[in-house]
């Protein structure tokens, strides 16, 4: 099954090389970068504020400009105010395919997303 997953991941285009994927939970992050921008691509960072400003620090060095959250609840509030005052723009992303990016000139997500729950 790993060598199907593999070969299929091959065959999608890379639409955004440069952007990061995060799955925001109470406790853990689980982020992935390309496969091509570290070793170890897939990594999960504790929820403290060190371990947000590692996190940072690794998407950075991995050539991070941008990336998609997707969260359940308020968790995702710290992480995307720590990355975007790094210079990441950071976009949060429902499981109900509604995508709401926050805006670099503002530095802060659209107020409306803290009213919605899944």
């Amino acid at each position: 099954m790993a060598k199907r997953s593999k070969k299929r991941s091959e065959e999608l285009p890379t639409l955004h090389p440069d952007a990061a994927g995060i799955d925001v939970g109470a406790s853990e992050l689980f982020v992935a970068v390309s496969a091509d921008r570290d070793p170890q691509p897939i990594r999960s960072f504790p929820t403290f504020t060190r371990d947000l400003n590692a996190l940072a620090d690794w998407l950075q060095q991995c050539g991070i400009r941008s990336g998609a959250m997707e969260s359940t609840s308020v968790y995702w509030i710290p992480v995307h105010q720590i990355l975007e005052s790094r210079g990441l723009e950071m976009c949060l992303v429902k499981r109900a395919t509604r995508k709401e990016c926050s805006r670099q000139e503002t530095g802060s997500p659209p107020a409306d997303q803290h009213s919605h729950h899944d």
